[in-house]
């Protein structure tokens, strides 16, 4: 097993060079993955009722299970929580043919549980988050500031949270059944976008190890159901909003149904030739969602994401992908009636 996991506590009145500096000074020897499993396990109980918080997609959903699965025997009952509404096909299918036992966070009684965990992203990622004292944190995102638990395992290195859970599961030498298997790889092959995103050997072994256990035939089922036809219309719109400047691709789909359909399109964009940067966004209920995708040479998407819209609301992610969600009262009033005009604007003031 490959990778390091470290607790981190980052405060908020901290600043990012001298939480890193910090860090440094007080870093921890490499772990094994054993250590880390037992470091986890030491956290709960037998009576403990445990909250695996998610905003679901492939990754989060995988992990959860695997946690779901870690945790079995060792504590007395363990739910998985989505703060999102699901409505991406893919992730729906995944669901339902995975038998995926997941919950929204809403219909649940913060009450009822004893321990909180969050997988595959951090606290600040989500207003949703904030408000909960977790007990652990596993992510592969880039550390962010004012994180505080018994147990953080970060590793932006990564390319899946799934792959830290293979690790998990292999050290504790449980053999993960076809259903988790199968979603594990599916989220190692979406994270990674089928190994053509930066990852480490570690995603490489996790998705190999696998490979013979997981159903393909339901990854490829899962793979297939992306769009709606009722979808199709917003691909109609991104055509004829689309601008192209400087190798920059940016298109306003205006209000749409569900998120997930700025990031399919997106996606689809980023496939253009010649074309470096794909900025897409739309309006989802009162918030403004920006898709950021580029080629992640000499480029960073989660900076650029995080410089434009980090003071007015959630945004950041990756080299290659990122986001940025923005209550719609944030924006200036100049801003408010939103175009693909708007969008260029905003983004290339810091390109």
């Amino acid at each position: 097993m490959t990778g390091e996991s470290r607790t981190v506590i980052l405060l908020k009145s901290e600043k990012p060079s001298a939480a890193v500096s910090r860090r440094k000074r007080n870093s921890l020897p490499k772990k094994t993955a054993k250590e880390r499993l037992q470091e986890f396990w030491n956290i709960f109980g037998k009576e403990d009722e445990v909250l695996v918080a998610i905003c679901a997609d492939p990754d989060s959903l995988a992990s959860a299970m695997a946690i779901k699965r870690l945790l079995r025997y060792r504590v007395k009952n363990v739910t998985i929580g989505y703060l999102n509404e699901i409505r991406r096909l893919a992730n729906l299918t995944m669901l339902d043919l995975l038998k995926i036992p997941a919950e929204r966070m809403k219909a649940l009684k913060s009450d009822k549980f004893t321990k909180y965990v969050i997988v595959d992203s951090q606290p600040c990622h989500n207003p949703g988050f904030e408000d909960i004292k977790y007990s652990a944190v596993i992510d592969h995102h880039p550390v962010t500031q004012g994180l505080q638990a018994d147990y953080v395992d970060i590793r932006p290195e990564y390319g899946a949270t799934a792959s830290m859970m293979v690790e998990y599961l292999r050290a504790a030498e449980m053999k993960p059944s076809v259903a988790l298997a199968t979603a594990l790889f599916y989220a190692i092959k979406v994270d990674t976008q089928n190994f053509e995103k930066k990852a480490q050997l570690a995603d490489a072994i996790s998705f190999r190890y696998l490979f013979n256990i997981a159903n393909q035939q339901l990854v490829r089922k899962i793979e297939l159901s992306e769009l709606r036809k009722s979808e199709l219309n917003y691909f109609k719109t991104a055509f004829a909003e689309m601008r192209i400047s400087k190798h920059r691709l940016y298109a306003h789909v205006g209000r749409v149904r569900t998120p997930d359909v700025l990031v399919i399109i997106a996606d689809f964009f980023k496939r253009v030739h010649e074309v470096s940067w794909v900025f897409v966004s739309g309006i989802h209920g009162e918030k403004l969602v920006v898709i950021f995708r580029c080629d992640g040479y000499k480029k960073n998407a989660g900076i650029l994401a995080a410089k434009t819209f980090g003071q007015m609301g959630a945004a950041g992610g990756h080299r290659e992908s990122a986001r940025a969600e923005v209550p719609l009262k944030n924006l200036a009033k100049a801003d408010q009636d939103f175009t693909t005009k708007t969008l260029r604007r905003l983004t290339s003031r810091h390109l």
